[in-house]
């Protein structure tokens, strides 16, 4: 399943960290490991933050994902379910047989 991860950490912790380079490491290690197909950076709320959208092969891997966020970077975490185009025409045909049954 395709799922986008949201992360955000405060700048006072991001600050240090981006001076003695563990933010980059944390980051580079982190899409090395999860292969992101794609991966976004931007300030959210007042905070660093960023998005990677990754192919999660088993619910438990949300505790193994959450927590390289957690202890790496002291990082805030959501995890969204998403789909591609693919995904949702795939979804779509489903729809007429919904509404035949509840619409």
């Amino acid at each position: 399943m395709r799922v986008m991860i949201k992360f955000s950490f405060a700048v006072d912790a991001g600050n240090e960290a981006i001076r003695t380079g563990k933010v980059g490491k944390i980051l580079h290690q982190i899409a090395e490991e999860l292969k992101p197909e794609a991966a976004y950076f931007c300030p959210q709320g007042g905070e660093r933050a960023g998005f990677f959208v990754v192919d999660m092969s088993d619910s438990s891997q949300v505790v193994e994902i959450a927590e390289r966020f957690f202890f790496g970077l002291n990082a805030k975490v959501e995890m969204t379910p998403v789909t591609a185009v693919a995904d949702i025409e795939k979804g779509l045909a489903a729809v007429p047989g919904i509404i035949e049954r509840y619409g």
